[in-house]
């Protein structure tokens, strides 16, 4: 029987377990901490007083400790970027789904190795900010070969891949909407769905709208894929509706909500995933999260990572984002980047430190979890596990 090496990680200030059983209130909080990995797993966590012996031993010296984040949104797999878009909105022009196209165009000129690159880049970036688990899509392809090789090369990098076949109606098809959604229901759809987990959809004026979402996610259901929606991101819409009806795993953006929708979503089990760096890089309105955690609703917050509307991969700026301008504290926005994306994914295994989880877990250059949101804009990341090796 192999044994597996054990590693000792002590003199950690503060612990955040995301376990309420091991420790003060939801975020389970630990102080003067210390945490056992084995292989790739947590093995105990509690009092640096009482840890156990270890093969190896990790000083943090007097970092605090959070779970990896859970970006459980994310648009990676593309070519070009969208500076002139972005300086253009900067200068006044309104954001507009449409802009999509441009990296349409670049992504299917692109080679494989291009965007795999590409993937690998955003990835370890992210990584290197705290982020372990990784949810992308595909959805800039919009041709049954691309969204193919999206969503190939997408899990030869995370486990969470979405087929996002309808993000915008192509431009292929611009005069016959209904014959794309045919085809990503069909078709595109049967190409794709070995490669995914889940099937997303964008609907929104500009993109699909209630009727056509629900056909395509219930064609995705009917291949075992579980859905996501983009809803309510630019204006008021049955996105959210459908996304509890269908029980999705998550709704994201969430912007424009009515009470209805609120009330869904606390009655479901569908996550509110929202997206700050949307909203910061398009100047549009909050996400109004205080309205939405008062009401019961799971929430989680993504960076929504893409080309056009949220070119950012740290979730540390989206959590201060969160806590200055959604309403949330700083221990809630902790929680949403990092048990709240587990749950938008489904996964109880990431987003806490406690035994038996995987071994994801990020050392701050700060005494507690709170200088997140309390220094904005600083690398505060010193180390970071992913399933138990230490990447940095």
């Amino acid at each position: 029987m192999t044994t597996r090496t054990t590693t000792l990680i002590t003199n950690i200030p503060t612990l955040v377990t995301n376990d309420p059983a091991l420790g003060e209130g939801p975020l389970g909080l630990i102080e003067d901490a210390a945490v056992v990995i084995e292989g790739d797993t947590v093995a105990w966590v509690g009092r640096a007083g009482e840890a156990p012996d270890a093969d190896h031993r990790h000083d943090a010296e007097g970092h605090a400790a959070i779970p990896g984040f859970v970006d459980s949104h994310s648009h990676l797999v593309f070519a070009g970027d969208r500076t002139q878009e972005f300086n253009a909105r900067m200068s006044g022009q309104a954001y507009k789904a449409g802009g999509i196209r441009t990296t349409v165009a670049a992504t299917r000129a692109a080679t494989d190795e291009q965007l795999s690159a590409n993937v690998g880049r955003y990835i370890g970036e992210a990584l290197r900010q705290g982020t372990t688990t990784f949810e992308t899509k595909s959805g800039y392809g919009l041709t049954v070969a691309d969204e193919a090789r999206a969503l190939r090369i997408a899990a030869q990098h995370t486990d969470e891949v979405t087929y996002l076949g309808a993000h915008i109606v192509s431009p292929d098809y611009a005069d016959d909407p209904a014959g794309y959604v045919e085809l990503v229901t069909g078709e595109m759809l049967d190409a794709c769905a070995p490669y995914a987990r889940w099937v997303d959809v964008f609907c929104e004026k500009g993109a699909f709208d209630g009727d056509q979402a629900r056909a395509v996610l219930l064609a995705g259901k009917a291949k075992g894929l579980t859905p996501r929606v983009h809803a309510n991101q630019l204006s008021y819409g049955p996105g959210v509706q459908l996304a509890v009806e269908l029980d999705a795993a998550s709704a994201d953006h969430c912007t424009h909500l009515t009470d209805a929708d609120v009330d869904a979503l606390a009655s479901g089990r569908t996550v509110a995933t929202l997206l700050p760096g949307a909203e910061f890089s398009t100047r549009a309105q909050w996400p109004d999260a205080r309205r939405l955690l008062d009401a019961g609703v799971t929430v989680a917050l993504s960076t929504d990572c893409n080309p056009g509307s949220s070119f950012t991969s740290s979730m540390p700026f989206c959590v201060a984002l969160a806590v200055r301008d959604m309403g949330m504290t700083p221990d809630e926005a902790v929680w949403a980047a990092t048990a709240g994306g587990a749950a938008a994914l489904r996964r109880t295994d990431v987003g806490r430190i406690a035994p038996g989880a995987r071994a994801d877990l990020a050392l701050l250059d700060a005494p507690s979890h709170v200088h997140l949101a309390y220094r904005p804009g600083v690398p505060l990341i010193s180390d970071v596990w992913r399933q138990g090796v230490k990447c940095r």
